[in-house]
């Protein structure tokens, strides 16, 4: 059975680009360290790449990075660092992560010094505790929405009074269509109940999570007649806020309650399973959803007045509203209020019927929603197309994956662009989303599916006109956006030292895939038999050699570069390596230099405690930080997974030799 260093969890609400983004940010970034790591995913087709029980038992520390519950009492007692998702979306975030959660098992061997900052967070704080119990409802909600609205959309292809039998266009394949799609969409505030309590309580919550969903969306029945409470009466319900508030009811009931029969004999737990759980669980929470039933009501209802009081300020208010939210974290817990604020008015638009005030405002608004988050990813795919040249390889293809993305609603793709340059990308987000929002809302869009992008025009009234004000948004948005990245090129460019022309051709090669390989390390770069008394020493060793090479102009510069990467995290490894790096504009040329110690240098914070015999260090100009930079790192990491690898440069006195092995592994 494998054995890893580091096992992981990661999960977002939608399980559809969050959760799979961190566990490839944790991959690279444990790579980065030698280290080895298995990341389970908790998304929408349910549990991948599933933890062992022996794999959590082996593993030196744990990272959950999830907005749902991913059964994190299964790592009860490892070293464990519990975050948001939205933390573990970048390699240099997944990195300090990992370094948190060795540093958290207070064992010398893996110390790694950890900000103030982050010590404060260690802890996860309530308010993500709350949000995480909600979004793992929303997550299994959001499935039911998506079925229940599209069906009951793809329905009115056939008329949009196809389901009534009344009516001139009735067609019973629609009907049917619409009477599944209205079961499943009526069962979406029982779900976000049910999954919320399920997420504090566990299983046992399950079933009065149910029962305060049922009696959100039914309210308290009271007779016409008499204005009693009556079970043959009829009620008032109270949405999806209310689903939210009996979920959390429900799950911390069932806590209650295990706390209150915790004295009860070991030999009982089953009866308290099937039984006095269920019980006391469901009529609590009973009992309190249809007491509030009243004040819940009419917070819903201001809450949707509000909404439409919004819209009477004009197209440019509500549509300004909707783009900034959707696009303020992009599938985050913004955007997420947006959005199932936008599904719980298409739901009531739905149950009212086509043709009436509540129909008509609920799937505009939906439409604006859906264009809002459609227009970010679509945005990096016209910046990378147009301004192809101020954009790595590894953007340009994102982006261009991001047009199918965007095309089918899912606005996640568009993350690692903006955590590159929160701003100004956030704000150019914002306002392509606003624009598409705004003449959505102008051109008197109605769209009655909940998701699915353009997949869903055909039943989208004015369709034609929802692309446009989707292309808007995008092109105004792609726009600014290269024109932010063309100065943010040039201003690169000019703070670039000047090189000499034969300096210049070196980098020139450094940029060729094929050079890369030759020229990083070379023969006179290799120092096989020294002695160095400490880290700093070695590093200063190297400094000044980088200057005797040509490859640095200032060795105090290229020195304080190691001790500022050193500061954010030790590079030292494990079985003897160490991979410190400089970024600084005092490095002309990137390069490798690799020193050895036969007897050790000590003091260097390393993964297992050993001290280092082989220093691989990487030398690489301000200007190529993330592109060069990140290549040779990774390369050079993946590398010393390798046993071969490894022994080969440890055991050899042969400058040449180990120039030749290391430069073979940075094809």
């Amino acid at each position: 059975m494998a054995k890893f260093d580091i096992i992981a969890a990661t999960g977002c609400p939608t399980g559809i680009a969050h959760t799979f983004m961190a566990k490839e940010a944790l991959e690279k970034a444990a790579a980065e360290r030698g280290l080895t790591i298995k990341v389970e995913t908790h998304g929408q087709v349910g549990v991948e790449n599933e933890l062992t029980k022996s794999e959590i038992a082996g593993a030196k520390a744990v990272v959950v990075a999830a907005d749902k519950d991913v059964q994190a009492e299964r790592f009860a007692g490892k070293p464990m660092v519990s975050v948001g998702v939205s933390k573990a979306l970048s390699v240099e975030a997944a990195g300090k992560l990992i370094d948190r959660a060795l540093a958290a098992k207070g064992d010398s061997t893996v110390a790694v010094a950890a900000d103030v900052e982050d010590e404060t967070e260690e802890k996860e704080s309530i308010g993500h505790v709350i949000y995480k119990h909600l979004m793992n409802g929303v997550s299994h909600m959001l499935v039911f929405v998506v079925a229940g609205g599209v069906l009951t959309a793809v329905s009115f292809l056939w008329g949009i009074t196809s389901f009534d039998s009344t009516a001139s266009d009735y067609n019973s394949f629609a009907a049917m269509l619409k009477i599944i799609g209205g079961i499943a969409m009526n069962l979406m505030v029982p779900v976000l109940s049910a999954y919320i309590a399920e997420s504090i309580g566990k299983r046992p919550a399950l079933v009065p999570g149910f029962v305060a969903g049922m009696i959100a969306i039914q309210g308290l029945p009271v007779n016409a007649e008499t204005g009693m409470i009556d079970a043959g009466g009829a009620g008032v319900g109270f949405g999806f806020l209310g689903g939210i508030v009996g979920g959390f009811l429900a799950g911390y009931v069932i806590l209650l309650l295990e706390k209150v029969f915790a004295g009860l004999p070991k030999n009982l737990d089953g009866l308290k399973a099937i039984f006095l759980y269920p019980l006391f669980s469901t009529a609590i929470v009973g009992l309190v959803m249809l007491g509030i039933s009243g004040p819940m009501a009419a917070i819903n209802t201001a809450m949707m007045d509000f909404l439409k009081g919004l819209s009477a300020s004009g197209a440019v208010v509500l549509g300004l509203a909707i783009g900034c939210m959707c696009a303020f974290d992009m599938g985050g817990p913004v955007n997420k209020a947006a959005y199932v604020t936008g599904t719980a008015m298409l739901t009531e638009a739905l149950a009212a019927g086509v043709g009436t005030d509540t129909y008509n405002f609920g799937t505009n608004f939906m439409a604006a929603v859906s264009a809002a988050c459609i227009v970010p990813p679509l945005i990096t795919t016209f910046a990378v197309v147009v301004g192809k040249k101020y954009f790595s390889q590894e953007d340009h293809d994102a982006g261009i994956v991001n047009l199918i993305l965007g095309c089918t609603h899912i606005t996640e793709g568009a993350i690692p662009f903006m955590t590159k340059n929160i701003w100004p990308v956030m704000p150019i987000m914002m306002l392509g989303s606003s624009i598409a929002s705004i003449l959505t809302i102008m051109f008197n869009v109605h769209d009655p599916a909940p998701h699915g992008g353009f997949l869903v025009l055909p039943v989208v009234e004015n369709g034609p006109l929802w692309v446009l004000a989707i292309l808007i948004g995008a092109v105004v948005g792609g726009i600014l956006f290269v024109a932010f990245k063309k100065y943010d090129f040039e201003k690169n460019q000019k703070a670039a030292p000047v090189a000499k022309p034969v300096e210049a051709s070196k980098a020139a090669a450094v940029e060729a895939p094929k050079a890369e390989a030759v020229d990083f390390v070379k023969v006179e770069n290799v120092f096989v038999a020294e002695d160095f008394a400490s880290r700093d020493e070695a590093l200063s060793f190297v400094s000044n050699q980088a200057v005797k090479a040509g490859i640095a102009s200032d060795a105090d510069a290229v020195m304080n570069a190691f001790l500022a990467r050193e500061a954010e995290g030790t590079t030292g490894m494990m079985e003897g390596f160490a991979i410190p790096h400089a970024k600084s504009d005092a490095i002309t040329e990137a390069a490798v230099i690799v020193v050895k110690d036969e007897s050790g240098v000590t003091g260097w914070d390393t993964m297992d405690g050993a001290p280092v015999n082989v220093a691989i260090a990487l030398l690489i100009p301000g200007a190529q930080a993330g592109t060069t930079h990140l290549k040779i790192l990774s390369k050079v990491a993946e590398a010393l997974m390798d046993e071969d690898f490894r022994g080969t440069v440890k055991g050899s006195t042969d400058a040449a030799e180990i120039a030749k092995t290391i430069n073979a592994r940075l094809v």
